[in-house]
C-alpha cells in the first residue's frame, strides 16, 4: 500500500513527470523548508526595519535642532518673533540700565566739582568747617546724579519705544543670527574669539539724547566703545560654531531623510503596527532626552556668563527666549509621539485595547435604536459608514495628520485642538453608522 500523496502541478519547463506523486515525507520535508524560508525572510526584514528604526531614532534629535535653525535663519519674522520679548524682559532691561547707568556716570566727575566749590568757598573766605562740608557732600550728590540718570534710562528702557527700536534694529540686522552661528560679519549679536556679544548702539544713542535734553550735558561725551552686553563666553565657541553651520546646511534635508527612515521602518517590518508603535515611542525617548539636553545646556550657558558681564536672571531670559521654539517644537513631537503610540496601540490584540474598542462600539451600538426612535434616519450613507468604519476611521486620522503638518509651527496646544475634533468627528460618523437602517435579516434591538 503506497503512503498518503499528493499530486505536484507539472513543472513549468515541462520536464516533470504529470503522474509523480510526493510522499509523505517529502511533503514533510517541503512544508519544513518553506517554514525556514518564511522565518529567514522575516529575520531579514526585521534586522532591516531595526537598522532604519535605530538611524531614524538615532537623527531625531539633531532634525529638530536643523530644523529651528533653518527656520530662525531663513525668516525674518520668525527671528523678530524670537528676540522680541527680550525687550520687555525685567531682568534684561534692569541688565540694559545698570550698564548705560554706569557708562553716564564714568563721565560724570561729581569730585571736580564740590572740589571747585570748595575752592571757591576757600577763595572766598569762608570757614573751614564750611568748607570741609562741601567736601562731603561728594558721595549724597554722586548717589543723586546716579539717582536721576537711572531714572532717565529707565524711562528709555521701560518705554514703548525701546520695544519698537529693539524689533526695529534686529529686523534690520537680521543677519545677526547668521553671526553668532558662524562667527562672520557684523549685526546687533557678533561673535569674537569665544565671546558672543549684543550690540547696543542704536539704544546708547536714544538714551544719549534723552540724558542730554534732561539737562545731562555731560551726557553727551558717552562713548562709542563698549556699547555691547556680552551674552555668551565659551572656550569652545569654534567647534559649536562649526556645528551650527553644519546643521544649517543640513536643515532642510535632515528632517526628511529622518521621516523616511521612520516610514520605511515601519514600511519593511513584518508587523506594521507594532514597529510603529515602537517608532513613536522611540520618537518620544529621544523628544525627552533633547528636553533634558537642553536643560544641561541652559545649566552650562548659565556658568560660562560671568556675572559682571551679565546678571543671572538676565542670561536665563536670553537663553529661554532664544530656544523656546526649540523647547515648543520637541514638546510638539513628544505630545504627538505619545499619541500616535497610544493609537497604534489601541488598535492591537491587548485585553486593554480590546476592552476600549468594545466599550466603544456597545455604546455606539446601544445610542443607534435611541436615535432611530428619536426620528433620525441616515439612509444609505449610515449604511455606507457602518459598511466602511475601518476606512472613515483611517480617513479622519489622516486628516488630522494633514492639519498638523499643514499647521504653521503647531504648539501642544493646537495637537489637542487637532485630536479633539478628530475625536469628535469619529463619534459624529459612529453615531451616524448605528443610526442606518439595519440590513434585512439583521438582529438588533
Amino acid at each position: 500500500m503506497k503512503p498518503a500523496s499528493a499530486a505536484v502541478p507539472p513543472d513549468p519547463g515541462g520536464t516533470a513527470d504529470p503522474h509523480y506523486v510526493v510522499t509523505a515525507e517529502e511533503r514533510a520535508e517541503y512544508e519544513r523548508l518553506r517554514r525556514h524560508a518564511a522565518v529567514r525572510h522575516r529575520r531579514t526584514r526585521l534586522a532591516g526595519s531595526s537598522a532604519l528604526l535605530l538611524a531614524a531614532l538615532l537623527l531625531a534629535p539633531p532634525a529638530v535642532v536643523a530644523a529651528w535653525i533653518q527656520d530662525t535663519v531663513s525668516d525674518t519674522d520668525r527671528y523678530v518673533e524670537t528676540v522680541a520679548p527680550l525687550a520687555s524682559d525685567p531682568a534684561v532691561q534692569a541688565a540694559v540700565v545698570n550698564r548705560l547707568t554706569d557708562r553716564v556716570m564714568e563721565n560724570v566727575d561729581v569730585g571736580a566739582v564740590t572740589d571747585s566749590l570748595a575752592g571757591a568757598l576757600q577763595d572766598a573766605g569762608a570757614p573751614p568747617r564750611a568748607v570741609e562740608g562741601v567736601e562731603s557732600l561728594e558721595v549724597p550728590l554722586r548717589d543723586a546724579v546716579r539717582a536721576a540718570v537711572d531714572r532717565t534710562v529707565s524711562r528709555v528702557i521701560a518705554g514703548d519705544e525701546f520695544r519698537q527700536v529693539w524689533e526695529e534694529a534686529n529686523r534690520r540686522s537680521h543677519a545677526a543670527v547668521v553671526t553668532m552661528l558662524t562667527g562672520a560679519g557684523t549685526g546687533a549679536v557678533r561673535a569674537e574669539g569665544g565671546t558672543v556679544e549684543l550690540q547696543l548702539g542704536e539704544v546708547v544713542d536714544r538714551v544719549r539724547e534723552q540724558l542730554v535734553d534732561a539737562g545731562f550735558e555731560k551726557a553727551a561725551a558717552l562713548p562709542d566703545t563698549d556699547r555691547t552686553v556680552t551674552l555668551f563666553q565659551a572656550e569652545e565657541l569654534g567647534r559649536a560654531q562649526d556645528a551650527m553651520r553644519v546643521l544649517d546646511v543640513l536643515g532642510t534635508w535632515l528632517p526628511v531623510l529622518t521621516v523616511v527612515l521612520a516610514a520605511l521602518a515601519v514600511w519593511t517590518a513584518p508587523a506594521h503596527r507594532v514597529m510603529l508603535t515602537v517608532t513613536a515611542t522611540g520618537t518620544g525617548v529621544m523628544m525627552a532626552v533633547l528636553l533634558v539636553a537642553l536643560a544641561v545646556v541652559r545649566r552650562v550657558y548659565l556658568d560660562s556668563v560671568p556675572p559682571a558681564a551679565l546678571p543671572p536672571d538676565a542670561a536665563a531670559a536670553v537663553y529661554d527666549t532664544f530656544v523656546r521654539f526649540l523647547r515648543d517644537n520637541t514638546r510638539t513631537l513628544l505630545v504627538v509621539s505619545v499619541i500616535t503610540a497610544l493609537v497604534a496601540y489601541l488598535y492591537g490584540p491587548g485585553r486593554p485595547a480590546r476592552t476600549v474598542r468594545t466599550t466603544a462600539r456597545r455604546g455606539t451600538a446601544a445610542a443607534g435604536p435611541v436615535l432611530r426612535r428619536a426620528g433620525v434616519r441616515t439612509g444609505s450613507t449610515g449604511r455606507l459608514l457602518a459598511d466602511h468604519q475601518a476606512w472613515t476611521t483611517g480617513g479622519a486620522f489622516a486628516a488630522g495628520a494633514l492639519v498638523l503638518l499643514l499647521w504653521n509651527h503647531p504648539t501642544v496646544g493646537a495637537v489637542a485642538l487637532v485630536v479633539g475634533v478628530v475625536l469628535a468627528v469619529l463619534a459624529v460618523l459612529a453615531l451616524l453608522a448605528a443610526a442606518a437602517p439595519r440590513a434585512p435579516g439583521e438582529a438588533g434591538p
